[in-house]
């Protein structure tokens, strides 16, 4: 599939940003030549991220934790492990149209890299935790089963929050609240290829005023709370949220590279009024 959809798009399509070739072979399979493609009226992103990726991964998590339960009976470990992940899917499919606005949609072309990633690398590797709990089960007890239970509940509160307050304030045109106080935005203007000026709302105010890319920093520790009820004793339960942690900081310098091409001055303004990426203080 991915060799056919390569081979119409490479001789279909002009070098914009949002589709085209850039004349060595290799690259354009790996990264992909369209942004949005289509095979059969399907999209092709929404297809491999969403309907695929983001399905079979929490099907492999229960079917990690059913079988647990068959070999150990109940250990509070891989369910409260598997409670928080069902949380953020629920959370994800319920915020799904916002996730057509991210990097993975609007930036990252539909090549061997996404789509691979999402058929292959998602459901294989993020699911180590849980795999590793199967023949590793750990007692965590009622009280760290309550505190990982609530601090990884938090953790999906805030990345929720964070990115609603960014959509409400878009929705709005800016003329909304955030934290009970008129939202703070810079109106950056941008001209696209065709030359028509368009505008963006640059919210520096709530989550958005701690750091540029504050929603990565609940997300790490998310990733931390479904994977510590394993315990601290081995790497691979790990993995995924060490993979998570150089994905995400790789992505905030892709962002800002992004967002200062685009933006020019007023990216320069909003990173005074935001100097720090995901962590205030420190990143």
């Amino acid at each position: 599939t991915e060799v056919s959809f390569f081979t119409h798009t490479i001789t279909t399509t002009a070098r914009t940003t949002d589709h085209g070739t850039t004349g060595s072979l290799i690259f354009d399979f790996y990264w992909g030549t369209e942004l949005y493609p289509r095979i059969l009226g399907i999209d092709v992103k929404v297809f491999t991220n969403c309907r695929f990726g983001m399905t079979v991964w929490p099907l492999l998590t229960l079917i990690f934790s059913l079988k647990s339960y068959e070999l150990h009976g109940f250990v509070d470990s891989i369910w409260v492990s598997t409670t928080l992940l069902m949380i953020y899917f629920t959370k994800f499919f319920w915020w799904e149209a916002g996730y057509m606005r991210t990097t993975d949609i609007m930036t990252d072309r539909a090549g061997y890299y996404i789509c691979w990633g999402c058929l292959v690398y998602v459901p294989g590797f993020y699911t180590c935790p849980s795999l590793f709990l199967v023949e590793n089960p750990v007692v965590l007890g009622p009280f760290w089963s309550t505190v990982i239970l609530l601090l990884g509940t938090a953790s999906i509160a805030v990345n929720y929050l964070a990115d609603w307050q960014k959509q409400a304030v878009r929705s709005s045109e800016g003329k909304c609240l955030v934290w009970g106080k008129p939202a703070k935005v810079i109106r950056a203007q941008y001209t696209l290829e065709s030359g028509e000026k368009r505008e963006s709302l640059l919210l520096y105010s709530g989550w958005w005023g701690v750091a540029r890319h504050f929603h990565y920093l609940p997300e790490i520790l998310l990733a931390f709370f479904w994977s510590v009820p394993a315990g601290l004793t081995h790497l691979m339960p790990f993995s995924y949220t060490i993979f998570l942690i150089i994905l995400l900081v790789h992505r905030t310098y892709r962002d800002d590279e992004k967002c200062a091409a685009k933006y020019g001055t007023w990216w320069q303004t909003y990173c005074k009024h935001v100097p720090y990426k995901i962590i205030p203080g420190i990143f």
